[in-house]
């Protein structure tokens, strides 16, 4: 079994530079939802390179992201040493499971892109400790690819299986451990930790060129992990299409993001 976060060594600025943004419709959704415009606290699990934890500077009085992976969370620091709230956004190490964090601090707890890569029973325990009465727990995603063209959707996601029926074929899927997306929701309704939960659908629009779609769709555990050939994926027949239909020229994309909401 790989420890999780050793997936992206050595990945940290790609990632950063390929990976969506989350939208500042989303700071709004939550602070909303608790009545809370300008949190106290903010802690973001399973950071990385802080697209999701920075965000948040000009909102709160804090924020903390936890970041067990050494190449992303410095890759964070070095980002925030610029930002203009630098002073309220922090960076430790830790695990989602055990941040270190007392009882009871924060207002609000978040999980972008992430929490497929926590055990879930103890992250949940752990984030229920650390919420105050009322605070709010979110993880959210992304759906991959983002909306671009029939074409290339079509063309990712056929890479995409592809990855997984190889990993299957030859008997790697122990090797990196991940819980299923599309359970989230459901394994915080058993915890038992929120006294109410739900799921939204958000949508944002971001601009890319072929080489930042290709850099994104790179950038997932399987193809990290395991060095397949992109001939072996279909990856090949995906860089082709990408610089075939928009190449160098930053065009929309349109990224839907699934949000999972819990309150304590």
């Amino acid at each position: 079994m790989t420890e999780n976060s050793e997936v992206w060594t050595g990945k940290a600025s790609r990632y950063d530079q390929a990976r969506p943004t989350p939208p500042p419709v989303l700071l709004d959704l939550l602070t909303q939802q608790i009545r809370l415009p300008h949190p106290a606290l903010v802690v973001d699990l399973g950071s990385g390179t802080g697209l999701s934890t920075a965000i948040w500077g000009e909102r709160v009085q804090h924020v903390t992201g936890i970041e067990p992976n050494a190449d992303m969370r410095q890759e964070a620091i070095r980002k925030a040493a610029d930002h203009p709230f630098a002073a309220r956004i922090e960076y430790r190490e830790g695990v989602a499971h055990k941040t270190g964090l007392p009882d009871e601090c924060a207002d609000i707890v978040t999980a972008a892109q992430s929490f497929h890569w926590m055990e879930p029973t103890a992250t949940l325990a752990e984030v229920a400790r650390i919420l105050r009465p009322g605070g709010l727990f979110t993880t959210y995603d992304y759906d991959s690819p983002p909306a671009i063209t029939w074409e290339i959707d079509q063309l990712a996601q056929e890479a995409g299986l592809r990855l997984v029926q190889l990993i299957r074929e030859r008997g790697l899927a122990q090797i990196i451990n991940i819980w299923p997306k599309d359970r989230h929701l459901e394994r915080m309704r058993e915890s038992g930790h929120f006294r109410f939960t739900r799921e939204v659908a958000l949508h944002a629009i971001e601009h890319g060129d072929a080489a930042r779609f290709l850099e994104m769709m790179r950038s997932n555990a399987f193809s990290q992990q395991f060095q397949f050939t992109d001939a072996e994926s279909g990856f090949d027949r995906l860089h082709s299409a990408a610089l075939q239909a928009f190449g160098s020229e930053p065009i929309p994309w349109y990224v839907s993001y699934r949000v999972r909401i819990g309150i304590k």
